[in-house]
């Protein structure tokens, strides 16, 4: 414009002046409203919940998503992981954590404790919890997190120094996990931290490295002296059920047979006092019939008999001899004449 118009004044300055000026003013403006809507967006991630904040006073819950917000200032929202486990490690550090608050600040302090027998362990566990009330968590206490890592350890030494170093170690986990839970849980609402304490987890409980050595000794032994009384108890079970079972059948046994025996001592009774009564009436008569009775019962199961006359003097011509085995049968019964019946002085047994 200078090479046209030489050194005459130039007529579009003033244009030029009131664009260029413009156009600043609109780049300023642009970008201040920009800045604005950057500030007055926002979003909730799907595992958390957002608390706004105006003036820094709490208004309301904000759920996941994209929002709006007063800019410049006015209002604030603080993201907080509500739907997400968190969780606090006492005595070790595990990688990749999230949690800012997880890892163990000292671990050799931590979990150095001294158990009820005046013993020394080293124990490890997990705090796993969630943010229940934003608002408690973000107004009523000042660091809820560390205040729930303080009251967990405190709890946790608590319930370790009123048990054994054999609990502690062995037998009693589950039970020092409910104990100290339950601890937990009273003291982060008495404090009203705005957190629920979901679990307690103990990790690694070992004595110290100056005695493990020797505390495993201790261990084995024990648990060899368990292992034999389970063994003992296995075959009491199984040979005390047995004896019973055989006392009681030989019990039942003596039972059946008292009662059978008394049975037949009472019949006997009975039939003895009716044949009293029939001798009484009739001595001779119930005399003959016993006798008879009786022999009826003996002689079936004496055998063959040879009955001879006193005074025969040669037993073989009267012998109905039937063969070899009438000869060998017949000392036989010389014999048991000759035992039963009087002998005369020929030595012929005689019948009378």
């Amino acid at each position: 414009m200078a090479d046209i118009y030489g050194n005459a004044p130039n007529p579009f300055g003033g244009l030029s002046r009131f664009f260029g000026a413009s156009a600043r003013w609109l780049v300023v403006g642009l970008l201040m409203v920009a800045a604005v809507l950057s500030g007055s967006v926002y979003t909730v991630e799907a595992e958390s919940e957002g608390v706004l904040l105006r003036f820094g006073r709490f208004v309301r819950l904000v759920e996941p998503g994209l929002h709006f917000k007063l800019p410049l200032g006015i209002e604030e929202v603080k993201v907080l992981p509500t739907r997400r486990q968190l969780k606090l490690e006492f005595g070790f550090s595990s990688p990749g954590y999230t949690n800012r608050y997880q890892p163990s600040r000292a671990a050799a302090d931590e979990k150095s404790m001294v158990t009820g027998d005046l013993n020394a362990a080293l124990v490890e566990w997990v705090v796993q919890y969630r943010i229940e009330n934003p608002r408690e968590y973000l107004f009523d206490v000042r660091n809820p997190d560390m205040t729930l890592r303080d009251l967990s350890e405190a709890a946790m030494r608590e319930i370790i120094g009123d048990r054994t170093v054999d609990e502690v170690i062995t037998v009693g986990r589950q039970e020092i996990e409910v104990a100290a839970l339950s601890r937990m849980q009273e003291l982060a609402r008495r404090y009203q931290l705005g957190l629920r304490v979901d679990g307690v987890q103990l990790k690694d409980v070992n004595p110290p490295k100056q005695v493990e050595a020797s505390f495993n000794e201790v261990n084995r032994a024990q648990q060899d002296r368990a292992n034999a009384i389970n063994v003992a108890v296995g075959e009491y079970n199984k040979a005390v059920p047995r004896a019973r079972g055989q006392a009681d059948q030989t019990l039942s046994t003596a039972e059946g047979y008292r009662f059978k025996r008394v049975n037949e001592a009472q019949g006997d009774v009975a039939f003895f006092n009716l044949q009293f009564a029939q001798y009484t009436q009739s001595p001779e008569a119930t005399r003959a019939r016993i006798y008879l009775e009786t022999l009826a019962e003996v002689l079936p199961q004496a055998g063959q008999k040879i009955v001879v006359d006193e005074s025969l003097r040669q037993l073989l011509p009267v012998l109905p001899l039937q063969g070899a085995q009438a000869l060998q049968s017949l000392p036989q019964a010389q014999g048991y004449q000759s035992q039963t019946a009087p002998q005369n002085g020929s030595g012929v047994n005689k019948i009378r």
